[in-house]
């Protein structure tokens, strides 16, 4: 939990700071930030899944979580431009600013998700078999 927690703030505090950069080298860091919540973002649900399946429904169940990963971007690429304007102020500035606060927001989420392949292999019981 502790590493994921902490790519994702790293990725949010890194969109957050081009509010704050003063030069393009600036930009670097943040997006050093960006790039390792990235990673993250792109392996660790699909981790969290197959610990917590059994290996013969891999297939149906990471099929079934690639359409709760598809359906909310393209409900996003349909609300963003509704919200662009009255809501960020026509600033492409505040869309990244708003980036960096719900990776934030998705870092504090971290506490709400039991990852029950880890504690399997930390020898943890989680209840079940």
């Amino acid at each position: 939990m502790g590493r994921r927690l902490f790519c994702l703030i790293l990725g949010g505090l890194g969109l957050i700071s081009t509010y704050f950069a003063t030069g393009p080298y600036f930009l670097w860091i943040g997006m050093a930030g960006v790039g390792i919540a990235w990673a993250s973002i792109l392996s660790m649900p699909y981790v969290i899944l197959a610990g917590a399946i059994r290996p013969e429904r891999m297939g149906v169940y990471m099929g079934v979580f690639n359409l709760f990963i598809v359906i909310p971007q393209v409900v996003q690429s349909f609300l963003t431009p509704q919200i662009y304007k009255p809501l960020l102020g026509d600033n492409p500035l505040n869309a990244v600013l708003l980036g960096g606060a719900s990776l934030i927001v998705a870092a504090l989420c971290v506490f709400i998700v039991k990852d029950v392949g880890a504690a399997k292999i930390a020898g943890v019981s989680t209840g079940g078999h």
